[in-house]
């Protein structure tokens, strides 16, 4: 007959249950009898030994005969009311006797002789009742034990049984489980399990075999669709026009398309199947490819590589590489896996073309501005010249507002011209040992007509033990001029810009502080980006000073940063390397 686990498990327990509630039935009751035996000993015959003896001790007091009486009468009293033995009455009584005698005459001793007597008489009586009732509190302690350890003792052996039966009875067919579900997992779909089992256990094992036969059949039927779909994947991946290269995590390379063996000038056999290692040993641009996979597998979170040049239709073209790591949950797991890369050349040159040209035709428009605003500027300055001919107050304004436009449409093709250095990537640099504070002293000296004007005050801090630091003079001043012009700016009248240059671990760090409005926190992370002015500011500028700046800085070897409180102020900073 075959049995639930849960039948199972449910008896096994019940025993385990009711033996356990029997064996503290049994214990209670002994531990009641052996209390009820104790109790009387105590009760009916200690108690009446010890009344005995204090009126003894009343009887030879002769010192006292007041407190002799009264003991006696108490403790007579109290034997009376605690007489339990065959014969204790007939020696109370005689007491009692003795007692109106002993009242009389205290020290008579011959009446103390008869007391005495009848105080043994007493005692006696007690002690053998003692001796009788504790040997009836031993069979009752006998009985206990024998009734607790023949309980215990069933008790025992039925939960042997159960130790030894049920969890084999459980395990086994589990363990048995376990192993069938790795020999699926390994897709041995043959695998089956003996149905002929408990209820529970036997259902299992007719839903796993039913399983296990619907993936082989599955297995044997689609293996013919998965061979096509894999077909009309690789076409896909060939018919890109981008080159793509596909490694597993142990490095090998899967698949490479058409566009990236025609650029690797390379064949499938000489890629397909291959450790990256070996196959980038004969082809340099195959190493350059493969490079961040040769060092580590961890690509995400890498910084975006400079455009690759590389031969390609015919003329020098640039790629952009991409690197797309790719993860997948397996089967009946819930946590993700590494199982390769997937390497994509994004080819770029176009956009490269499109970007040369528009930086050739800035630096030319504004290359040609230049002369017309030189010319301007020197015709303004002649018509302001008294040797001229004297202009009238509405002449002096509209020659005071053509001159601030000049000097501003001079100003932005100055930036436009620097920008088109640093996109073509021509920055002449002349990078040597100098003094910071030259360099922070030439800054404030261009600066101080606009702090003047503004009535903005400068706060100078500069440690007189800086090392030198490797930098271009001339772009540097550029930059700090900048900073402390941007500063004064946005300073409130009356405030102070704050400039100080200290030593940062091995690098130097020149701060410009101010107190005006701040930056909004959405806007700080794009305050270095081309064109990029704060929305809703009233100020002048064309969003590409702190662009330049940074490219300059960073051009030298240093870095360029900023934080700002909102409301309270900006702090912009410039770390160089020392010499």
């Amino acid at each position: 007959m075959k049995i639930s686990i849960k039948k199972k498990l449910t008896l096994g327990v019940g025993i385990q249950f009711l033996l356990i509630l029997v064996s503290v039935a049994a214990g209670l009751v002994s531990v009641g009898l052996l209390t009820t035996d104790t109790e009387n000993i105590l009760r009916a015959n200690y108690n009446s030994i010890e009344y005995c003896r204090h009126i003894g001790e009343a009887v030879d007091d002769v010192d006292h005969p007041a407190a002799a009486i009264q003991a006696f009468a108490d403790n007579l009293e109290q034997q009376r009311l605690n007489v339990t033995e065959e014969g204790e009455q007939a020696y109370t009584d005689a007491l009692a006797q003795n007692f109106s005698a002993f009242k009389a005459n205290t020290i008579d001793p011959t009446l103390a002789l008869q007391i005495r007597k009848n105080l043994n008489a007493i005692t006696g009586l007690n002690m053998a009742a003692i001796q009788r009732k504790s040997n009836v509190a031993k069979q009752t302690a006998s009985n206990s034990n024998i009734l607790i350890g023949t309980v215990g003792t069933l008790s025992l052996v039925i939960a042997l049984t159960l130790l030894i039966n049920l969890p084999s009875s459980i395990a086994d067919p589990i363990k048995e489980f376990t192993v069938s579900i790795k020999e699926i997992a390994k897709k041995n779909y043959a695998w089956r399990i003996d149905e002929d089992r408990d209820e529970e256990f036997g259902e299992m094992a007719k839903s796993f075999n039913s399983m296990a036969a619907k993936l082989q059949d599955y297995e044997s039927s689609s293996l013919s669709k998965m061979l096509f779909e894999k077909k009309r994947i690789e076409a896909l991946i060939n018919k890109m026009h981008n080159p793509i290269i596909g490694l597993n995590e142990e490095q090998v390379i899967l698949f490479a398309n058409d566009a990236a063996l025609k650029i690797l000038n390379l064949r499938a056999g000489d890629l397909v199947g291959k450790q990256a290692q070996e196959a980038t040993k004969t082809n340099d641009l195959l190493r350059t490819l493969l490079q961040g996979q040769l060092a580590s597998s961890a690509t995400i979170g890498a910084a975006k590589p400079a455009a690759l040049k590389i031969y390609a239709d015919n003329k020098e073209s640039f790629f952009e590489k991409e690197v797309v790591q790719v993860t997948m949950a397996p089967a009946g797991e819930s946590t993700e896996k590494y199982i390769g890369d997937v390497i994509i050349l994004q080819n770029i040159t176009p956009f490269k073309e499109l970007d040369a040209a528009k930086t050739n035709f800035i630096a030319t428009v504004s290359h040609e501005f230049k002369t017309p605003i030189s010319s301007i500027k020197m015709s303004l300055q002649l018509l302001q010249n008294e040797r001229i001919g004297l202009l009238n107050e509405e002449q002096q304004s509209l020659v005071q507002s053509i001159q601030e436009d000049a000097a501003r449409l001079l100003k932005i093709t100055t930036a436009l011209l620097d920008l088109t250095q640093v996109e073509s990537g021509q920055i002449k640099l002349s990078i040597l040992p100098v003094e910071i504070a030259e360099i922070v002293q030439y800054a404030l000296a261009a600066t101080k007509v606009q702090a003047e004007q503004k009535d903005v005050g400068i706060a100078l801090a500069i440690d007189p033990h800086l090392p030198l630091v490797l930098a271009d003079s001339e772009k540097t001043a550029w930059v700090l001029t900048n900073l402390i012009s941007n500063a004064i700016r946005y300073s409130y009248e009356h405030a102070t810009v704050f400039v100080d240059a200290k030593r940062e671990g091995d690098r130097l760090r020149v701060t410009v502080r101010d107190s005006g409005q701040g930056i909004a926190p959405q806007y700080q992370g794009k305050i270095f980006e081309r064109y990029f002015r704060v929305p809703g500011t009233a100020k002048e500028g064309t969003g590409l000073g702190l662009a330049i700046s940074k490219e300059f800085i960073e051009a030298q070897g240093g870095s360029i940063g900023m934080t700002s409180d909102f409301g309270a102020g900006s702090t912009f900073w410039v770390d160089l390397e020392t010499a």
